[in-house]
């Protein structure tokens, strides 16, 4: 029985990491993680009106151009990755 659960939650996790990239992995760097939190949430605010609309008019500016900036941030959202150390 122990064994079943542990097979189905194993298949359960590596379907949803093959549906959503996002979820992770092992070898994810926090760096990564990070970047992939901040595309998420900048992509959902362009995505939904209400909030690219909510955030237009608490910072003055055209839906246009909040749209534009967000899509701009999420190049690189977290500033320049971290140099790897190649020992």
């Amino acid at each position: 029985m122990s064994s079943e659960l542990r097979y189905t939650a194993n298949t359960q996790l590596e379907h949803l990491h093959a549906r959503y990239t996002g979820t992770g992995h092992a070898d994810l760097s926090k760096y990564d993680w990070l970047t992939h939190q901040h595309r998420d949430t900048l992509a959902s605010i362009v995505g939904h009106p209400t909030l690219t609309s909510y955030l237009a008019i608490a910072d003055g500016e055209a839906i246009g151009r909040v749209k534009f900036e967000m899509t701009e941030r999420m190049l690189q959202p977290c500033g320049p990755p971290p140099r790897k150390d190649d020992d």
